[in-house]
């Protein structure tokens, strides 16, 4: 078992990011960080406040619900992040999947670095 793994039930914890393809596999309520791109950004007038994200990875895309006061704390992150690390609960109902947001993280910065890798390993 790795530090980043939960000892009750095995699967990764935070800081280690989840794949997207594998959140049918943690228990629903359970704690996962996931990381993406962002997709989507909705703020419906009749959600009052609840802000919607779509992340995608390599492995697919995850549906991120932000709470009122998760929005007021991580607002910046939410409104001008390319890619988030969003940590919260796994809710999952009616085969539909929902991370509901404790933590947001803007992560926009690893894009450039990729780039740079990418450039360096072309030879540019």
């Amino acid at each position: 078992m790795s530090e980043f793994e939960s000892p009750d039930t095995g699967w990764p914890r935070p800081p280690s990011a989840l794949p997207h393809g594998w959140l049918d596999r943690p228990p629903n309520g359970a704690r996962v960080t996931v990381a993406g791109l962002v997709l989507l950004r909705q703020r419906p007038g009749t959600a009052k406040g609840v802000v919607f994200l779509t992340l995608e990875d390599e492995t697919g895309v995850c549906n991120v619900i932000v709470w009122r006061a998760m929005y007021e704390r991580f607002r910046r992150a939410v409104i001008a992040g390319r890619c988030l690390r969003v940590t919260g609960r796994l809710q999952r109902d009616s085969g539909v999947c929902h991370i509901l947001a404790d933590e947001i993280e803007d992560i926009s910065w690893m894009l450039d670095d990729l780039v740079r890798v990418e450039a360096t390993a072309a030879g540019e």
